[in-house]
């Protein structure tokens, strides 16, 4: 709840609205918008309702910020919000309760479009992956690739299936079966079915995107065929790199001390390649990272790794630890790759840390291994030193190839 702000209506209805309007709504959500002094939504949702005996108002832009004054405004009101479908999926109930607290919100939903487009297509929903872009990149959508499986996109516009469709054809998905379902619910709705590489032209503002993931087994790399969604353990020729990268094998057992959770923020100190970065925000569609890295080029290359695996909205740093974390919104967990023998940078890491977060450090030369020794001594916590060997081809035999040892430290902050 929003304690910095006493003017605030004491309840608000919350009603959630489908594609065939008044009709489809029941006597109680008619009820809340015909006895509002004040109606509150998009101006296709307040043309979907009879004129109040209130004053309608439609949602300003940037919607966000504007808020809690407009709530302020209308303290002493009886207020209404229009929402479509569900309001707490993916939809605005989700901001009024953190804006208003939950115990203002009476919220009266009708089927989310997600329900509507499972019924339509027959899929359950327990088994189909929702992909919000509303707001969001493109890019998104890859992090939910997975031959054979479901998805139902989101859009924020006409233009999201073409775009879609575009990236899916880049990526090897070309053959990916993709309907659009227009209007969901209404008198005029409508489906087109047809195939990733033969979807191009825009479509109603008002859709669902359903894909059913196909490959072209041919010609697709084989890492971008590897099913990862919410689990580690990306290939390492996944990510572009320059030798700088927290290695595969590596880096599942880093993620595993750093254990992921929905809205968790991680700090990639010295983040290489983002490997880890982008492995964390993989774990959950909520998750947030930051990479912090010194060299521009770098930070570029973790920029495009970002893109090309599914999360756009990672963070990039290009700073030099410690003095590049001093800003940063407080991190859930950290974890440092590169610079742990910078001065400060654990100090400040675990400083910087909320208390019952993760902390894990990855060392290799001596001089970082001395520091890791050191804290541990201190701080206690788990540390192993991790030694992977493969196969690898001698002449016309085989024989194990080491790779260098890495030291791990992971520690909770008490």
């Amino acid at each position: 709840m929003n304690e910095a702000s006493t003017e605030l209506p004491e309840r608000v209805r919350v009603v959630g609205i489908g594609a065939d309007g008044w009709p489809g709504l029941s006597p109680t959500a008619r009820q809340a918008i015909t006895e509002a002094d004040v109606l509150l939504g998009s101006r296709r949702q307040l043309d979907l309702v009879p004129e109040p005996s209130g004053r309608r108002v439609t949602w300003p832009s940037p919607l966000l910020p504007a808020l809690p004054g407009l709530f302020a405004e209308y303290a002493d009101s009886a207020v209404c919000v229009l929402a479509s479908g569900d309001p707490m999926f993916h939809g605005i109930g989700a901001t009024l309760a953190r804006l208003l607290g939950p115990e203002r919100l009476d919220v009266i939903p009708q089927p989310s479009s997600v329900s509507l487009a499972c019924s339509r297509l027959g899929w359950p929903s327990q088994e189909t992956e929702v992909v919000n872009l509303v707001g969001r990149a493109v890019e998104n959508v890859l992090a939910a690739l997975d031959p054979g499986g479901r998805l139902l996109v989101l859009g924020s516009d006409g233009t999201t299936p073409g775009r879609v469709a575009e990236l899916l054809t880049e990526h090897g998905f070309g053959p990916s079966e993709l309907t659009v379902l227009q209007n969901l619910g209404a008198a005029h709705e409508r489906h087109r079915t047809t195939t990733a590489a033969e979807l191009r032209e825009n479509t109603e503002p008002l859709h669902v995107l359903a894909v059913r993931c196909r490959t072209e087994e041919e010609t697709q790399p084989p890492f971008e065929r590897f099913r990862t969604a919410g689990a580690p353990g990306l290939p390492d020729e996944a990510f572009e790199h320059d030798g700088q990268l927290t290695k595969r094998d590596v880096r599942v057992t880093t993620m595993a001390r750093l254990a992921p959770f929905p809205g968790g923020l991680l700090w990639d100190v010295g983040a290489g390649a983002g490997s880890v970065a982008v492995e964390w925000m993989r774990a959950a569609p909520s998750c947030r990272a930051i990479a912090i890295e010194r060299g521009s080029e770098r930070a570029e290359r973790i920029a495009r790794n970002a893109a090309r695996l599914g999360v756009p909205e990672l963070s990039v740093v290009a700073g030099t630890a410690p003095e590049a974390l001093r800003e940063l919104e407080r991190p859930d967990a950290v974890f440092v790759g590169g610079g742990v023998t910078a001065p400060d940078v654990l100090r400040t890491c675990m400083e910087a840390l909320a208390p019952g977060g993760r902390l894990v450090v990855n060392a290799v030369t001596m001089e970082s291994e001395s520091i890791v020794s050191d804290w541990y001594s201190r701080l206690g916590g788990e540390l192993v030193r991790i030694g992977i060997e493969q196969a690898a081809p001698i002449g016309g035999f085989t024989a194990w190839r080491p790779a260098m040892r890495v030291t791990q430290w992971a520690v909770t902050k008490r």
